[in-house]
């Protein structure tokens, strides 16, 4: 990046200077909403063994006590992501939120529970017929099936050709998504099925609601962090300003176009949270 890891970048848009700015200005109202894998974590083979970046931690920690809150929104289960980030039981982070699949999911620091309703019927009677149709697509070899509980994803990074494994997936998993009421979400080399009516754009917005916030930021790496984007631009067209942020921008070209900020990687997303945390307490 060129530059010392807790000196804060300038956003190349207007919009997301005027965010930085008013998060500076009043940082007791300002929310922190992140992206786990590809945001938080890096993006390895197995997603079972993605863990939050070293430092993330830390720098939440010196930066979560002098804002409104820091939420984690994404499609893992609230209690895989809070296992893999490490989040529970550390000082300072007695407020944090992770909002999983989706904010269907709900885990609070301050009780260490995880509230969410019953599952949508159609997961499992997609995930058994799953194993049939990627035989059927002759695509059983290098993919691999996250199953999330509330939803589940097929991930083609270890097939032969990745790309051409998941475009040719596409089509099949739209096809049982539909039939069983569910929706299909692509991201990098993952198609994800889900229920419907639920996405980041949604889970951000109720949060920040409840939250009464006066800026916010929000950092994600793949397609299912725009219903986000599009929520954060929603509220900045009434009057809350916000920060959208990047982490990384090849891989994803449709979110690095839209964002005020693009970081290479969940390394550089750390290194924005510590000088946040350094800004805020200067």
């Amino acid at each position: 990046m060129g530059r010392s890891p807790n000196t804060l970048p300038t956003p190349v848009t207007a919009a997301g200077r005027e965010g930085l700015a008013a998060f500076l200005a009043a940082p007791r109202k300002a929310v922190v909403a992140l992206d786990f894998d590809g945001t938080l974590a890096d993006i390895v083979p197995d997603p079972e063994q993605a863990r939050a970046h070293p430092g993330a931690v830390s720098a939440l920690v010196a930066l979560a006590p002098h804002i409104a809150s820091v939420a984690v929104v994404t499609g893992r289960p609230a209690a895989v992501a809070v296992r893999y980030g490490g989040f529970a039981g550390v000082p300072g982070l007695e407020h944090l939120v992770v909002l999983g699949h989706y904010g269907a999911e709900r885990w609070d620091a301050a009780t260490g529970t995880v509230d969410a309703p019953a599952p949508h019927p159609g997961v499992a009677a997609a995930r058994a017929e799953l194993p049939a149709l990627l035989d059927a697509e002759s695509a059983g070899r290098g993919t691999w099936i996250e199953d999330k509980g509330r939803a589940f994803a097929v991930h083609t990074r270890r097939a032969a050709d990745p790309q051409a494994a998941f475009e040719a997936l596409r089509a099949p998993l739209a096809g049982l998504a539909a039939r069983h009421g569910l929706i299909v979400e692509p991201g990098r080399m993952v198609l994800e099925l889900r229920p419907p009516g639920v996405d980041k754009g949604v889970a951000l917005t109720a949060y920040l609601r409840e939250t009464g916030a006066g800026s916010v930021l929000y950092a994600g790496d793949d397609l299912g962090d725009l219903p986000a984007y599009d929520a954060v631009d929603e509220l900045r067209a009434h009057g809350v300003p916000g920060l959208l942020v990047c982490s990384g921008g090849d891989e994803v070209p449709e979110l690095a176009a839209r964002a005020d900020l693009v970081v290479p990687g969940p390394g550089a997303v750390t290194g924005l949270l510590a000088a946040l945390a350094d800004a805020v307490t200067a």
